[in-house]
């Protein structure tokens, strides 16, 4: 099976060519060649969609009648596949008929040739295709930063609310299933009102967004993560982590907010925070405690931090 390499200058997608016959198939790869497009070569849908189920191509230029697996069966086997990306299916026919061409693009095709093909004819198709591919990447792009949007807080990129409802629900149910302790934290600003009156709202944000990046620099990337829980409190959910565990990455927590202030003015603004803590230790795998259960426990935690000087860790372990 040949297989053309993209040249250093090429940017065009790899092609996946399905074509029984030697002669239609050697003109497609010289065409395809010539205009400096990539390509794979297989003689059957069979080998084809084999082919492709290991290594997806953006494109497939495939014959309609082929043994084994014919166009319109690869193109239907094509779109049943679940993937991330689109594939543009090209549908090579010697039917002309108004008849055929439906039928072919019913089967999951989104263009055809009609052979013999037309070197000047392949090229605009497949500038068409790529503009399709360009315009589903950018659409996925989007819809990506639209996501990813919904559920960050746009001011410190701390998860958010509604991530933290939803997301936290699952880390409790999963807790429970493999009986696994997991830690819940809140963690709050003292005299967070004092530096916005003090210094402003724009120095305050800075603070906030210091804040973030401290406790992002003392968990586990991928594993622990921290949503904003309004105003100058946060959560930081640590799955799989005891009690002694959690204590540990509280007190580095609030050591590093003691230890880098945040900028004002070429100046710092000195800031100190107060951790009310929970850690889960499920005894069923039945779940008889809620994310709300293990977040009003954080809460009760805090005042008591808060109450007993500020600047402190207070926690707690649930046998539930």
């Amino acid at each position: 099976m040949p297989i053309k390499r993209e040249s250093d200058k090429a940017t065009f997608p790899r092609i996946l060519i399905a074509e029984d016959d030697p002669l239609s198939c050697g003109l497609l790869e010289m065409y395809l060649e010539e205009a400096g497009y990539p390509y794979a070569s297989v003689s059957n849908g069979r080998e084809a969609l084999e082919l492709f189920t290991r290594e997806p191509f953006p494109i497939v230029i495939t014959d309609w009648l082929m043994p084994e697996m014919d166009g319109t069966e690869l193109c239907h086997a094509i779109r049943n596949n679940l993937s991330d990306s689109y594939t543009f299916l090209i549908l090579l026919t010697s039917q002309n008929s108004p008849d055929a061409i439906v039928e072919g693009l019913e089967s999951g095709a989104d263009d055809y040739i009609v052979k013999p093909i037309n070197p000047a004819e392949l090229r605009v198709r497949l500038k068409g295709a790529r503009r399709i591919l360009d315009l589903e990447e950018n659409l996925k792009n989007s819809l990506e930063e639209i996501r990813e949007l919904s559920i960050h807080d746009p001011l410190t990129g701390a998860f958010n609310r509604g991530y933290l409802d939803h997301q936290l629900k699952h880390e409790v149910q999963r807790a429970y299933r493999y009986q696994h302790p997991l830690s819940v934290m809140i963690c709050d600003l003292d005299h967070f009102k004092k530096v916005n009156d003090t210094y402003g709202h724009q120095t305050g944000d800075t603070v906030l967004k210091d804040c973030v990046k401290n406790i992002s620099a003392s968990i586990r990337q991928n594993i622990d993560w921290v949503a904003r829980f309004g105003g100058e409190e946060f959560v930081i959910v640590l799955p799989e982590t005891d009690a002694a565990g959690c204590n540990v990455v509280a007190e580095r927590i609030r050591e590093r907010v003691a230890l880098n202030p945040g900028a004002k003015d070429g100046g710092l603004v000195s800031v100190t925070a107060s951790f009310g803590v929970v850690t889960l230790v499920p005894k069923t795998s039945i779940p008889l405690s809620s994310p709300e259960d293990l977040l009003k426990r954080a809460d009760i935690n805090l005042y008591q931090a808060k109450d007993t000087g500020r600047n402190r860790v207070v926690s707690e372990v649930l046998l539930i």
